[in-house]
């Protein structure tokens, strides 16, 4: 079993209880717009760490950070990509490919929304752990965390940081 912390638009600012919140878990994910390589830098610091670029994200984040990850964690099919859109509304870039090769969890940031949705055409579940940083429209920050256990996503708590 792999326990995840999920994270995404930080915008720059990464506040201390994101630390506190992932201290039991094994792995962290960032879903794009870090704004700066230290937020990156400081996560992959503390755990072992996985990341994709977003749409403000500078060159140096884009060097060190794919656009798109796909990667198995236990038995899990797992996609990464910060603008993904949402069942029956992805993403140009990702529309083609996900209904023909379809993830069991499908993970994205951009909206600064907050969103799990069961996406029952393809037998996957949606992600987005909203914003965790200041910047953006959203009221309270957030981030996720749940467990990876075989082919079983479960646990799934989400944590408001606060507002901005």
């Amino acid at each position: 079993m792999v326990k995840i912390g999920l994270i995404s638009d930080t915008h720059s600012y990464l506040d201390d209880a994101v630390f506190k919140h992932f201290e039991n878990c094994d792995e962290i994910w960032h879903a794009g717009d870090f704004g700066s390589i230290e937020v990156a830098d400081r996560l992959a610091a503390f755990k072992p760490f996985k990341g994709v670029y977003g749409n403000i994200d500078g060159a140096e984040i884009r060097i060190s950070h794919p656009e798109n990850l796909r990667f198995k964690c236990e038995n899990v099919d797992v996609w990464m990509t910060h603008i993904g859109g949402y069942p029956d509304r992805y993403s140009a870039l990702v529309k083609p490919e996900i209904y023909t090769n379809p993830p069991q969890l499908f993970i994205c940031g951009h909206s600064h929304i907050l969103k799990v949705i069961y996406d029952k055409k393809i037998s996957c579940l949606h992600l987005n752990p909203g914003a965790a940083g200041k910047q953006g429209w959203q009221k309270v920050r957030t981030l996720m965390r749940f467990s990876i256990d075989d082919d079983k996503i479960k646990d799934l708590q989400i944590i408001e940081l606060g507002g901005k």
